[in-house]
């Protein structure tokens, strides 16, 4: 195990992203007098592919080859792990507490969880395994951070405060993929296995609602919502 003083040189933080019109700054917490609901489904009617995953290092550690599915679907084409939010929020119900912040480990050399959403601040990174993860988190083609975590148990902490969807990868171990989408309202959810989701306590009125699956891609959906009424939603990501 390296000494703490030349384990933290590892860690090469990227420049501040500075936050955007779309930050989660600038949204504010108010009174929703009779909210609505948003509830729906997303699916995916395509071929459903995989990509073939081949450990070239520490196969001890990271496995043997496997295919892995691009995007997650079940029998009926719902599709899990999708992210699906509502778009320009100004105000709203307030955000879910959270006992700690959240977590991107990686174990096995897989990131865990391989799709998650979380408010703008920040991310704890782990490295679980006895090998070195090199993290490196990008926004479309912009670095977000760029971590080494030489040791095992080792975290570090990043702040993600520009919304949208971050690619991260592994320079250390190529194979390895995961997505981290930084929303910028309380009003997300990540969908089920069989593709459902829900939203609670919206203010009434009329919304862009995304639905985004990084192989697919995002899709747009119009909702209006009434006061104390649920409004059904069904998405369908495009195939590819």
């Amino acid at each position: 195990m390296l000494p703490r003083s030349i384990a933290l040189g590892f860690a090469l933080l990227a420049a501040p992203v500075v936050p955007d019109r779309h930050s989660a700054l600038a949204y504010e917490v108010a009174p929703v007098s009779a909210g609505a609901s948003i509830r729906g489904i997303v699916t995916y009617a395509g071929r459903v592919p995989t990509r073939m995953v081949v450990p070239t290092k520490d196969q001890a550690v990271c496995g043997g080859p496997r295919e892995e599915p691009e995007i997650r679907v079940d029998a009926a084409g719902g599709v899990g792990d999708a992210i699906v939010l509502l778009k320009e929020v100004a105000q709203g119900k307030p955000w879910p507490e959270a006992a700690t912040a959240p977590l991107l480990d990686q174990k096995g050399c897989v990131f865990l969880p391989a799709i998650q959403a979380i408010p703008a601040g920040t991310l704890q990174v782990r490295n679980s395994d006895p090998v070195l993860h090199n993290t490196h988190g990008f926004y479309g083609r912009r670095t977000a951070f760029n971590l080494a975590l030489p040791n095992q148990g080792q975290v570090i902490e990043v702040e993600l405060q520009r919304a949208g969807q971050v690619r991260i990868e592994c320079d250390a171990h190529g194979w390895m993929l995961g997505w981290v989408y930084v929303v910028d309202n309380p009003y997300y959810a990540l969908t089920a296995k069989d593709g459902s989701f829900a939203l609670s306590d919206v203010p009434p009125g009329s919304y862009t609602l995304v639905a985004n699956q990084a192989f697919t891609g995002p899709v747009e959906v119009a909702v209006t919502v009434a006061a104390g009424e649920t409004a059904e939603v069904s998405v369908q990501l495009p195939a590819r």
